[in-house]
């Protein structure tokens, strides 16, 4: 049997590769955003206002989880949150003016970022990677 070395298992080299991600992320995006709150800006820019819950399914995001996010980016005035006009049971979320500016502020931010943290790879294995990753979720 080969020996086990944790420096070759994919858990371990996934993880290592995430919180170089993290680090990049955290000092070059804009605006403080946490990766969830980047998430939901982006989200919404793509979709358009939308129920929390198609928001939290749309980012497989549990709503406690969506819920908190969207106070916190309403709170700061990127988000508007209010009843479901199509259900007024529920809340729908979209981005106010400023949110819409922080949101393409944060793409061009995102793109630095994933370059960055792509780097040590060709830009065809940076691809090749991305595309294995999504294989897998």
């Amino acid at each position: 049997m080969a020996p086990y070395r944790l420096d070759d298992q994919f858990g371990f080299v996934l993880r290592l590769a995430a919180q170089r991600h993290a680090g990049l992320f955290e000092a070059g995006m804009v605006e403080g955003l946490t990766a969830p709150q980047f998430a939901v800006l982006v989200r919404l820019r793509e979709v358009g206002p939308c129920s929390h819950q198609r928001l939290g399914r749309l980012l497989h995001l549990d709503l406690p989880t969506v819920k908190g996010v969207i106070d916190r980016l309403t709170g700061r005035g990127f988000v508007l949150s209010a009843d479901d006009p199509l259900d007024k049971r529920r809340q729908a979320a979209g981005l106010t003016e400023r949110g819409l500016a922080v949101a393409d502020a944060a793409i061009e931010a995102s793109r630095d970022i994933t370059q960055r943290t792509l780097e040590p790879l060709t830009p065809k294995e940076g691809a090749q990677l991305v595309a294995l990753l999504q294989k897998l979720t």
